[in-house]
């Protein structure tokens, strides 16, 4: 993934609860901010807030912008960037209730962090994390202006009634992506349609799922980090956020 310019940044564990549940978050901000900067909130794929997301909030926060890195598992509930994390991510995916409650609490967490601009937030997600930015979309809390998925799992909750969207969305999808096939791109379109969003879909062609995580190497899962994919979607990514926090 491109780096940013290098920028002085300050970094800071940021602990918040939901009901009996701690969570650590990781706080990223530019050093010498001349007044509140916009917030992405980061949300991390299967394996936990591991060194790959912390390392992607540091890039994010290099663009200028406040970003908090929040925890789905809890603190200290950490899995393997390379191994099977299912059994830390399945009980988020069967429970998309909870899965709710625990990112409006990290949303919460991050619109009052020092620095923090709570009228400009936005959420972006990878894989899981993905599925964790749309989701925040869905639950539409106040000043959300933008939801970007990086190769994310796309399949609605069932459990939720379907209300509009006011965040402007961006699909960032991998067309050979095994875990969000043709069928599930189309739900989703008809989804936000139906949600009144502000919504586009990039779709890389040949590009498989985790396109951005240069440690993607497992053809015979259809995990493939691919450069192309990577570049563009990083740039696409750069320009929804500006035009979002701009309104």
């Amino acid at each position: 993934m491109p780096h940013a310019s290098p920028t002085a940044l300050r970094t800071l564990a940021v602990d918040y609860s939901d009901s009996d549940t701690v969570f650590e978050g990781y706080a990223v901000a530019p050093s010498h901010a001349s007044g509140p900067l916009p917030c992405i909130v980061l949300a991390h794929d299967w394996s936990g807030l591991t060194a790959p997301t912390m390392r992607l909030a540091e890039r994010y926060a290099g663009l200028g912008y406040v970003c908090v890195a929040i925890d789905a598992y809890g603190k200290g509930v950490r899995g393997d960037p390379l191994g099977d994390n299912t059994a830390l991510m399945a009980p988020l995916m069967r429970d998309r209730a909870l899965l709710r409650r625990r990112l409006l609490a990290g949303f919460e967490a991050a619109g009052a962090f020092p620095g923090v601009d709570p009228t400009r937030m936005a959420a972006v997600g990878y894989c899981f994390g993905g599925l964790c930015a749309l989701d925040l979309a869905r639950a539409a809390p106040r000043h959300l202006r933008a939801a970007v998925s990086f190769h994310g799992v796309l399949q609605a909750p069932d459990t939720t009634p379907p209300g509009r969207i006011e965040a402007s969305v961006l699909l960032l999808h991998g067309w050979d992506d095994p875990v969000a096939p043709p069928a599930d791109v189309l739900a989703i379109s008809r989804e936000l349609t139906e949600a009144g969003a502000d919504w586009q879909l990039h779709a890389y062609g040949h590009a498989q799922h985790a396109f951005t995580f240069q440690d993607a190497a497992f053809p015979e899962r259809g995990i493939v980090y691919d450069a192309n994919a990577d570049e563009r979607s990083w740039a696409a990514m750069r320009a929804h956020l500006a035009g979002a926090f701009k309104r």
